[in-house]
């Protein structure tokens, strides 16, 4: 297939969301998909700049951070529970995310300038990198592959849910907040697995274009938008443990 033919198996997709696809006129296309994402990652940025504006005139963004997130993660349980949804989930998603990436990036830039601008520029390099990797098959998508992806990307979202829930009894896995080698090995462990992630949207959005429903876009960018923020947000975390060590 072209270099515009991509698919994936993101733990944000799932076959359910592809049955019933016969009978439909309009097919899932990849142009479809890349104006989505792009609309996605504008809301994204306009509410994260929202966020950032407010830190920097001294507002406490706090409860803005932490109910971006809360509010992500509700509307991506809604889209699994609920994929024909997913036109305004994914949209909602997309400015819920953008408070929290927001507020992190603020926090970071505080401390160390430019640092969040330097990780948007090292994500996107990511991004292209695996684009390139998937498109010259040198790593290939097998279904080994999808299973060792998959497993690895659910054991940390199930990591830092448990850390999430721990912190409010006062208690922090140094090993995800710290600076010690071992945190920056877990983070660069994460980083690794999301940036992987990618892979695996484009092998799903190959086999599904021109054969899903055109509404299923929506699904495809929602998993491609999840992957993106997801390897913004271990970039920068490692960025910021880096620049803290040394």
């Amino acid at each position: 297939m072209s270099i515009l033919g991509l698919r994936t198996s993101n733990p944000a997709f799932n076959n359910y969301f592809w049955n019933n696809n016969k009978g439909k006129a309009s097919k899932m296309s990849l142009g479809g998909i890349i104006l989505k994402s792009l609309f996605c990652l504008l809301l994204s940025g306009l509410t994260a700049a929202y966020t950032w504006k407010l830190f920097f005139e001294g507002t406490d963004i706090k409860w803005y951070t932490m109910g971006g997130m809360i509010a992500a993660i509700v509307f991506s349980i809604l889209i699994s529970i609920k994929p024909h949804w997913a036109k305004w989930l994914t949209v909602l998603y997309a400015l819920a995310k953008g408070f929290l990436l927001g507020g992190i990036s603020a926090y970071a830039h505080q401390k160390f300038p430019n640092l969040p601008f330097q990780a948007v520029g090292v994500t996107m390099l990511t991004f292209f990198i695996m684009l390139l990797l998937y498109q010259t098959r040198i790593i290939k998508v097998t279904k080994k592959f999808r299973s060792v992806v998959i497993t690895a990307a659910v054991t940390i979202f199930a990591i830092y849910i448990i850390s999430f829930i721990l912190s409010f009894f006062d208690i922090r896995l140094s090993f995800i907040y710290g600076t010690s080698w071992i945190a920056i090995t877990f983070n660069v462990i994460a980083a690794i697995v999301a940036s992987l992630t990618l892979l695996l949207d484009f092998d799903y959005i190959e086999r599904h274009v021109g054969r899903a429903p055109k509404e299923k876009e929506w699904l495809a960018t929602w998993g491609l938008i999840v992957s993106l923020i997801w390897l913004y947000v271990e970039i920068l975390r490692l960025m910021r443990k880096l620049a803290i060590r040394f």
